[in-house]
């Protein structure tokens, strides 16, 4: 991960992490701090990364350094899936 230009952790919490993962992508995030970026997709807000961590401390310290330097683009309205479905 380290060599990866742009890691994307896409749909972050969709899936609950065991704790040797949380602890991965503890190091993950850690060893990117303020050397290069990461971006998350995410409906989950901040507050709920305990819950996907298994870990509340963990989680407060990935979102500490996630805000630090960290900018949050919010999408709202319509599901572009949702709105191009074939079925529906």
């Amino acid at each position: 991960m380290a060599r990866a230009r742009l890691p994307v952790i896409d749909e972050f919490g969709y899936m609950p992490i065991d704790e040797e993962g949380s602890r991965l992508l503890f190091q993950i995030v850690t060893n990117a701090y303020e050397r290069q970026n990461v971006v998350y997709t995410t409906n989950i807000e901040f507050s709920g990364w305990g819950r996907v961590f298994g870990d509340p401390n963990m989680a407060t310290a990935i979102v500490d350094r996630t805000m630090h330097h960290g900018r949050m683009i919010r999408f709202e309205g319509e599901s572009y899936r949702r709105t191009h479905a074939l079925m529906g």
